[in-house]
């Protein structure tokens, strides 16, 4: 009988792609396909816990099959991710708009995102002083216990390097393994040896021209193709974000958020007031902050649902090009440090919450004016070298907590609400991330007012 009715879900579940798939060929909006998928999914959810309360094998070998669509999408999003994240840094180098403010676009981006997790970080204390937020309040059970026993083993390496040690681990020692992403620092590293190509581009191009020339024409070659690329896996965002957050919502413990609701509230409400700060930081540059909450909202809506920052980037340097006005330079540049520098959600709010909760175990008062300073300052440093694919808040932490000699297996305590507050983190991620572009652009007076400030664009795929 089962299978039967998990053939019936999944039939469901096609039925609404084939409603997207109605909206795209009609030449609907990208947004309005966006949030028609995210409805549908939320409500598709929420009705398969419902109707299979008293049975919950039937909603897990739904969500088996719901994952081919939907975290199938993740893996192509993540399939372009280094190849982008390496080709949209050496290409902002060979342009020469960019290239004649290199150092001080470089230096506006990182300076945002890691002050704005300075703030973040801030704003995670002082939510977890105020709701009073201490880890014995949080029932440990085997699921807590496993998760903490693994964060222990797979870390250990982390936990036993020293602090400059664990800066040097963001070096690329070979840039052809981080290239495949195996390493926790890995987007960091391709970065800085994408910076590197970039650099020494600059000086052939002084002294050898016409090889810089050739070598130009070959990195906007193979741009184009990976656009390309990105353009034909963005079409099918509709239908990733629909299996996603149908698997999410129908698959989540909604006793154990119950049961944690207190720190559910506290996160959102952290995340909340930082997205605010960003707003904040709009408006202070001369800038509609409406207006940027409308364009972005459909990239945000996806950073949400899939949990991935590094898979938004493509509708994230996207978005900053064609609806906020952004250079392709500068967008690139923002783009790809905010997957690795500065997330505000999963290395600014998440860890600093996670030490001030923790803290009080080990006899620290973290009300103390030295410990939130400290704190501060590691969150910040710490920033460098997040994992923007699954994970990063966790690996956040460790560097954290490990760094302050604080207990980190304690960080698998909320593993049964992580999936819903990391939502709201990683769509706080890329927001931070964006945000840096445009301001960055507004600074250097590159920004194009007629586009952020115009009709809003259809953010086609």
């Amino acid at each position: 009988m089962n299978i039967y009715l998990v053939i019936l879900n999944i039939a469901v579940l096609l039925l609404f792609t084939g409603i997207l798939a109605y909206m795209q060929k009609k030449r609907i909006s990208f947004s309005k396909q966006v949030f028609a998928a995210l409805g549908i999914g939320i409500v598709f959810g929420f009705v398969l816990q419902w109707a299979y309360r008293a049975n919950s094998a039937i909603v897990q070998q739904s969500a088996q099959w719901f994952d081919i669509i939907g975290t199938g999408y993740v893996k192509l999003l993540q399939m372009i991710v280094m190849p982008l994240v390496f080709i949209s840094i050496v290409t902002s180098f060979t342009k020469l708009t960019i290239s004649n403010n290199l150092g001080k676009i470089a230096t506006l981006i990182i300076g945002l995102l890691l002050g704005t997790t300075a703030i973040a970080a801030s704003i995670g204390i002082a939510a977890a002083l105020g709701f009073q937020l201490e880890t014995f309040q949080i029932h440990s059970g085997s699921a807590e216990t496993a998760r903490g026993q693994e964060i222990e083993q797979k870390y250990t390496q982390i936990q036993d390097q020293t602090f400059p040690q664990k800066i040097v681990e963001l070096l690329p020692a070979n840039p052809f393994l981080d290239l495949t992403g195996q390493r926790s620092a890995s987007t960091i590293a391709v970065v800085i040896f994408a910076a590197f190509i970039g650099i020494a581009y600059l000086g052939v191009r002084r002294k050898q021209p016409e090889q810089a020339e050739m070598f130009k024409k070959i990195v906007d070659a193979i741009y184009a193709i990976i656009m390309r690329i990105v353009t034909l896996v963005l079409r099918l965002t509709p239908y990733g974000i629909l299996a996603i957050m149908s698997r999410t919502i129908a698959t989540s413990d909604l006793g154990a958020i119950v049961k944690l609701g207190k720190f559910v509230i506290a996160s959102y409400v952290a995340l909340i007031i930082m997205f605010i700060v960003h707003l904040i930081i709009l408006a202070i540059a001369g800038l509609n902050p409406i207006t940027y909450v409308k364009k972005a909202l459909p990239v945000l809506s996806f950073a949400f649902t899939s949990r991935s920052s590094a898979g938004t980037l493509p509708l994230n340097i996207k978005a900053q090009t064609t609806a906020l006005g952004v250079p392709e330079g500068i967008a690139n540049f923002s783009g790809s440090f905010g997957l690795s520098i500065g997330q505000n959600g999963c290395a600014g709010i998440y860890p600093a919450m996670l030490a001030v909760m923790i803290a009080p175990t080990v006899g620290i008062n973290p009300m103390s004016p030295s410990f939130i300073l400290t704190l501060i300052l590691i969150v910040t440093i710490s920033s460098f070298g997040v994992a923007s694919v699954g994970g990063g808040a966790t690996f956040a932490s460790i560097l954290v907590l490990s760094t302050m000699n604080l207990p980190v297996a304690l960080a698998g305590l909320l593993i049964s609400v992580e999936p819903l507050i990391d939502m709201g983190r990683t769509a706080l991620n890329v927001s931070g991330s964006m945000t840096a572009g445009v301001i960055t652009s507004r600074a250097i007076g590159e920004l194009d007012s007629s586009i952020y400030n115009g009709k809003i664009q259809k953010l086609e795929a």
